[in-house]
């Protein structure tokens, strides 16, 4: 299996109910092994990892941006 990392910045006004559902609808996704947002020192940007092989970065953020639309990926 091949791992990738994709951070993913949303809006910080998101609360937390709304975090806890995004991480959970994120890894009942195939593929996507963790799904976390980093609470130190970012606490609005979420980091996913997932199986390129297995889903596509765009979707995971596609998945993100139901939630918030505008999220955005940052570089890593």
């Amino acid at each position: 299996m091949n791992t990738a990392d994709m951070l993913i910045h949303v809006h910080p006004d998101l609360n937390a109910q709304a975090r806890t559902t995004l991480e959970k609808n994120l890894l009942s996704h195939i593929g996507v092994d963790c799904a976390e947002f980093e609470h130190r020192p970012q606490p609005h940007s979420i980091l996913v990892k997932y199986d390129p092989d297995t889903i596509e970065g765009m979707e995971i953020l596609q998945t993100v941006r139901k939630f918030d639309p505008k999220a955005s990926m940052v570089g890593m």
